[in-house]
């Protein structure tokens, strides 16, 4: 049974120690030794001596091979032996000097037939050519100078980096060379490779595009090898590896645990699935998905592992705004919710049905309320009809500035009042609306607003104030016309102490009585006159038509249209 894994990541690291000297003494017992001396009883080792190849450099004397006995040979003269079994292109290099001794150019005595890329010559066709005709981009690739220093300080070239670019057949070539050098008695022997094979930039760019990377760890040489996607994600660098203790550091203290639970899944030999694990990047905390894969030996033994992490960074920071987003929306959902509620308490408290006592006057009477946004329960749209004390119907429309809960305080705050100041003895529709605007001024938190005021007498006469609010609208058989409002006075709550003039109209029998607030005929970009005359149109229709019937048709006929403000229409017929 394994051991628990550790929590934090000292105790994980004394883990991996643990393990990984298991590891290394158990393969120790089966390693086999390599013998500095031979055994006491053995002879001499003697290898066989293979035939020589002739030499190519043109130095030896006539028909000496490599390998011919020889006192005065100089071994550097036939190096060039054993530049066919180099595997990477590879040549022979004779400084040029000048008459002041400086070396200003290389002739290639001697090559393989390596080529470092495609368009290249091979080393063994350039042999007797001066390195810059050979080879021209060279010296402005810095090549010629790093050769020069291998001679003139004796210190060799190891992966040195060229970008060697050239003209060829009328096309521009481009590479990545890394050159090793050393000085060979007085000249260069020198090798290159491709920085990348093909292969490897399709995976390195691969690695980049998906944001992963891969490590390996020789658990028992404890060498450990990074790919270059792995040091973009960690930031570390080319030579800024990371052995298994290390990211033990690195990895967040909440998930400790679940690293810990991979490697030991992985010491036990097994291919453990793959796990999100975060960890500190230079102060940043990136969450990289990894998957871990054991090489075993024939022994059944883990001597190595490999590690591939793909970063979710990204993904999971786009989650996360999408997360807060979404509980942001939320939030304003049940904020919007619970005021709909309150606000369809409200217009139910505020907004009410009709008294019998209207009917047995003689009238019919029909209202909505039809609000701008399909989820709102009611703004500072309002009306009221009632009797009064004295026999008269008391009849008004308002509009109170803004929506939501703040116009709905003000829409009830102004019909309240309104009612309040209705039951004084002998007012009429003028005194209410200049009492109104008093009140609403002398409130220095208040906002304008409009309205109608009226009283039916039991004369069956209309009169009326208004306070920038748009005329009622009467249907008389037939015909719809528009009361006459040249007496309208300012909006509510602009101007205190102006005095509000009334209007009176007589009513008949059958006679449609249509108050209406603004919303129904402010349209954006329609001149208001215009709306006004549709509305007075599509009244007409609805002759013959009962209170509720009229209200009907038209809350049909613009129910389909989307309103920029709140409505509120009251319709009363006259029997």
């Amino acid at each position: 049974m394994s051991p628990a894994v550790p929590e934090d990541p000292e105790g994980l690291k004394l883990l991996i120690a643990r393990e990984v000297a298991a590891l290394r003494a158990a393969a120790g017992r089966s390693a086999g030794v390599r013998r500095e001396e031979p055994a006491p009883d053995a002879g001499p080792a003697r290898p066989a001596e293979p035939a020589a190849p002739a030499c190519s450099c043109g130095t030896g004397r006539d028909g000496h091979r490599c390998g011919d006995p020889g006192g005065d040979q100089d071994p550097w003269a036939c190096v060039c032996a054993t530049l066919p079994a180099i595997p990477v292109s590879a040549a022979l290099l004779a400084p040029v000097e000048d008459d002041g001794g400086r070396t200003v150019d290389f002739v290639v005595r001697a090559g393989n037939h390596v080529r470092s890329a495609e368009w290249l010559d091979a080393p063994d066709r350039q042999v007797g050519q001066r390195l810059l005709a050979a080879r021209p981009g060279a010296e402005a690739g810095g090549l010629l100078a790093a050769l020069t220093g291998v001679l003139s300080t004796g210190h060799p070239l190891r992966a040195h980096p060229v970008d060697y670019t050239e003209w060829r057949a009328g096309r521009l070539h481009r590479t990545t060379l890394l050159y090793d050098a050393a000085s060979c008695g007085g000249q260069v022997l020198a090798t290159w490779r491709p920085a990348h094979v093909h292969t490897e930039l399709m995976s390195l760019e691969a690695q980049y595009i998906a944001s992963m990377g891969w490590a390996h760890f020789d658990l028992l040489a404890g060498t450990t090898t990074w790919s270059d996607g792995l040091c973009a994600i960690f930031r570390t660098g080319p030579d800024g590896r990371m052995t298994l203790t290390d990211l033990c550091d690195a990895v967040l203290a909440e998930d400790v645990t679940r690293f810990g639970l991979l490697l030991r899944e992985l010491f036990d030999g097994e291919e453990p699935s793959g796990t999100d694990i975060r960890f500190n990047v230079h102060g940043d905390v990136r969450t990289l998905h990894v998957v871990g894969r054991p090489v075993i030996d024939t022994h059944g033994l883990p001597w190595a592992f490999y590690l591939i992490a793909r970063d979710l960074t990204p993904q999971v920071r786009s989650r996360e705004r999408l997360a807060a987003s979404r509980r942001q929306t939320e939030r304003l959902r049940e904020e919007a919710a619970a005021e709909r509620r309150v606000a369809s308490a409200l217009r139910e408290a505020l907004l009410p049905t009709h008294s019998s006592q209207i009917a047995e006057l003689g009238y019919a009477v029909a209202a909505a309320y039809l609000p701008a946004e399909p989820d709102a329960a009611v703004g500072g749209d309002w009306y009221k009809c009632r009797v009064l004390p004295d026999g008269r119907i008391l009849l008004a429309v308002g509009d109170a500035c803004g929506h939501g809960l703040g116009a709905v305080a003000r829409m009830a705050q102004q019909r309240h009042a309104l009612a309040g100041l209705a039951h004084a003895p002998g007012t009429d529709a003028g005194d209410l609306t200049t009492w109104l605007n008093d009140l609403i001024c002398a409130d220095p938190s208040g906002e304008t607003a409009t309205a109608v005021i009226g009283h039916i007498d039991t004369g069956r006469r209309l009169t009326w104030a208004c306070a920038g609010h748009p005329p009622p609208l009467l249907l008389r058989g037939s015909s719809a016309t528009t009361l006459d409002s040249s007496h309208r006075g300012p909006l509510l709550g602009l101007l205190p102490g102006d005095r509000y003039a009334t209007a009176t109209v007589d009513l008949r029998a059958g006679d449609v009585l249509l108050v209406y607030t603004d919303g129904l005929v402010e349209r954006r970009g329609e001149d208001l006159g215009e709306s006004i005359a549709t509305l007075r149109r599509r009244l007409a229709t609805c002759s013959g038509l009962g209170a509720q019937h009229v209200l009907d048709t038209l809350m049909d006929l613009y129910g389909r249209e989307e309103f920029a403000d709140d409505t509120c229409l009251l319709v009363i017929e006259v029997r």
